[in-house]
């Protein structure tokens, strides 16, 4: 497993909300996740951070001791516990009250990408030289397009295209979406913020993987998401299967 990330404020925002962590593991493999924050001055800030470190912490614990086919039961539980820290964290602070944040995360092993996600901040799979996006946005832009209102072209012209139905700590609970995707050695795993997916369209970055190596891609994607206005913070994490994993 090789991994390749960052993190910019772009170009129109006061501070990075975004956060992310990843770590290879031993043997071949991976997971890293990636959280938007949101919620008022440092709200935003401060609930994503609080949700991957919660990951982190969580993984590290219950990795060493999981059992076979463990996979989801371990990311639905880093997920629950994450939203359980945010929103301990938002009821217990006035100032923070109502903040949120994004989360998508990917547990790779064995060939198999395992994923969740609360929101849309996105996972994509760049396989064959074609990139295919895995998650589908939890937000009211999606279910117009879901229920045939607008097209996907429309989508990205929405005025509320940031308007999200689902995020990690704004309840008491969540139910994030979970699925499952293969991958084979030379395959890239993208995990990424709006601020990356609303500046380029799929065919562009897809194009980025395609004609550029593995370790300048991040900071390719994140000029071309500054030169097409940069309207939010942008967070870029690929995660590469090589042949000793599968």
């Amino acid at each position: 497993m090789k991994i390749a990330a960052l993190t910019d404020i772009g170009s129109c925002r006061q501070e990075n909300q975004d956060d992310y962590c990843a770590r290879q593991l031993p043997g071949g493999g991976g997971w890293g996740v990636v959280c938007d924050g949101m919620g008022g001055a440092n709200g935003g800030r401060i609930a994503s951070r609080i949700a991957t470190e919660t990951v982190r912490a969580c993984f590290a614990r219950d990795l060493p001791s999981m059992p076979p086919a463990g996979e989801e039961q371990l990311i639905l539980r880093a997920f629950d516990e994450a939203n359980r820290a945010v929103y301990e964290k938002a009821t217990s602070t006035p100032s923070m009250l109502g903040m949120g944040t994004t989360g998508v995360c990917a547990y790779i092993k064995g060939g198999t990408a395992h994923i969740a996600h609360a929101g849309d901040s996105r996972a994509y799979v760049f396989h064959a030289g074609e990139l295919h996006q895995l998650t589908r946005d939890h937000s009211m832009v999606q279910q117009l397009v879901d229920s045939g209102q607008i097209t996907r072209e429309q989508a990205a012209q929405h005025p509320q295209k940031n308007l999200i139905t689902r995020a990690l700590g704004v309840g008491a609970t969540i139910v994030p979406e979970y699925d499952t995707c293969p991958v084979h050695a030379g395959d890239v795993l993208l995990l990424c913020t709006d601020g990356l997916t609303n500046m380029l369209t799929d065919e562009e970055i897809g194009l980025i993987l395609k004609e550029t190596t593995f370790f300048t891609a991040p900071d390719l994607l994140l000029q071309r998401a500054l030169r097409g206005g940069g309207q939010d913070n942008i967070t870029i994490l690929l995660m590469g299967v090589e042949a000793t994993e599968e």
